[in-house]
């Protein structure tokens, strides 16, 4: 297969596409797809090639390839619900829109897409009554409506929306549109909005059987918003009724994607269910709808809530994980490979051995030594700083850290931890041991000002301290000043980073 022949058909395509020639475009992708017959991009590019001549069949079944040869993709699912749309195949749009989004929650063309759907279900849901061969009736027999009758201009309102319904959308910020919609569609948002706020007064004094009953009534009144069924939802959640509390949520998630409410609110929904799962301590349920909620509307408190439930997660995976009898096996094929001297093999069966049995000492204190042995003396010298977390009494966490101190020739702090080691036994033949060689190495040390600064400079401490341009500064007055050094010494917190600096032999005093 000529690989470049795809592609610049490919891009002949595209340019014929964008100039408006659809025929050479499909012809182009028909070319290519000879060449590369599994390739879902050309299919893709060649159904919108027929949908902009006009062939909405034929841009169909391209999409349908598309998305037979990669699934996961989201703009196979626009270009199928675009095709189905032009067919007149709303629901089948629809239901395309939605798989999509399955697939690719975030996906923006989707989510607009399905959003023209619904806001078109709506409209021609709120045309319907306009169209009624009763409206008049409907409207002389409710009090709000039938004084407006008296006034031609109100009529005249009523047949321009009966007979031009696309005007409908520029009409709703008129009070009497909505009041006309009001009746007709059965809707009472005032008598709603007074049982809400009567179900939250029980609701705040804990008298739930109360706020359901007010919720279920102002739902009876507005059966179109998903806020009563929401508040429905929290008190089931307040009663510990979590299966009732994530099916009232689900439910008005629904009403809420029909009636096209704000995302909001939606969001709020989901976070709901995701807090009802976090209650029955279900986190990797939490986790999935805490995360639909972010999809929908990203809040502080609900992405708290979801990296709460996933650190929660993690530490029972972890705790899961644990085995005292695998950690002994690991350690036992460490030892054997560490007598064989093969290092990076031991370090494996250690590390596997910490995790299965992360408060085990002698763990660290092993894999410490085979780092030592491997030259990485910062990673040595951090299991040793465990050891001794773990256990403040544990000789070898002391041991193994001056060793590895003492590998990078930093004698004196090596000799601070092998004294450290003798506290806890005074007899203990590697802490002396290993105290006489520092203060021999110290001793006959001849190093070269070079090799002094590149073994201080190995130092992470010693790292921070010179890149810090206050320090850098003072330093440099120090050398102009050796008076200064008094005044420098005043302040602890400088004092302790040239004392440092003075124990590695960056800087001497005289």
């Amino acid at each position: 297969m000529d690989k470049v022949s795809v592609w610049e058909l490919k891009d002949q395509g595209n340019k014929a596409l964008s100039e408006g020639w659809f025929e050479e475009a499909v012809r182009c992708y028909t070319d290519a797809l000879t060449l590369d017959p599994c390739n879902h991009v050309l299919y893709s590019n060649r159904s919108a090639a027929h949908a902009k001549r006009g062939d909405y069949e034929s841009a169909l079944q391209d999409a349908f390839n598309t998305i037979q040869i990669q699934p996961d993709w989201a703009k196979g699912y626009s270009r199928k619900a675009a095709a189905l749309e032009f067919l007149g195949r709303f629901e089948e749009a629809k239901a395309t829109y939605q798989e999509g989004l399955r697939h690719e929650p975030a996906n923006q063309q989707l989510k607009e897409g399905l959003q023209n759907m619904e806001a078109r279900e709506e409209e021609k849901k709120m045309l319907s009554p306009f169209a009624a061969p009763d409206m008049y009736e409907k409207l002389q027999r409710d009090s709000r409506t039938r004084p407006l009758l008296a006034d031609p201009g109100y009529r005249a309102l009523l047949e321009q929306l009966r007979n031009r319904p696309s005007e409908l959308a520029m009409n709703l910020q008129d009070p009497r549109v909505m009041t006309t919609l009001s009746v007709l569609l059965g809707l009472d948002q005032a008598g709603a909005l007074k049982e809400k706020e009567l179900g939250n007064v029980a609701y705040k004094r804990k008298d739930f059987a109360m706020a359901l009953k007010h919720y279920e009534a102002a739902l009876q009144h507005d059966p179109t918003s998903m806020t009563y069924l929401s508040n429905q939802a929290a008190v089931f959640f307040e009663m510990g009724e979590f299966e009732k509390c994530r099916e009232l949520c689900e439910q008005a998630i629904e009403l809420g994607r029909e009636n096209r409410e704000d995302y909001r609110q939606i969001a709020k929904a989901y976070a709901r269910i995701g807090s009802s799962y976090f209650k029955q301590e279900k986190y990797p349920e939490a986790i999935q709808f805490y995360n639909k909620s972010l999809t929908e509307h990203r809040t502080p408190d609900v992405l708290k809530k979801c990296q709460q439930a996933e650190k929660i997660t993690k530490e029972q995976e972890k705790l899961a994980y644990i085995d005292p009898d695998v950690a002994l096996e690991e350690r036992t094929r460490g030892n054997e490979a560490f007598q064989r001297g093969d290092f990076p093999l031991a370090m494996r069966h250690y590390t596997e051995a910490i995790r299965r049995s992360p408060h085990d000492v002698k763990l660290f204190s092993n894999r410490a030594a085979c780092y030592t042995k491997l030259l990485e003396f910062q990673l040595a010298l951090k299991d040793c700083e465990d050891c001794i977390r773990l256990d403040p009494c544990f000789i070898k966490g002391y041991t193994r850290k001056a060793a590895a101190l003492e590998a990078m020739k930093d004698f004196t702090k090596a000799m601070v931890f092998y004294q450290k080691a003798m506290e806890i036994e005074p007899r203990s033949k590697e802490a002396v041991e290993g105290l006489q060689r520092c203060l021999v190495n110290q001793a006959a040390r001849n190093d070269s000002p070079e090799d002094v600064r590149r073994r201080a400079m190995s130092d992470p401490e010693v790292q921070q301290i010179m890149s810090d341009p206050a320090m850098r500064l003072i330093l440099e007055q120090m050398q102009k000043d050796p008076q200064a050094l008094s005044d420098h010494l005043k302040n602890p917190v400088i004092a302790q980073k040239i004392r440092k600096l003075i124990d590695v032999g960056l800087i001497s005093i005289r």
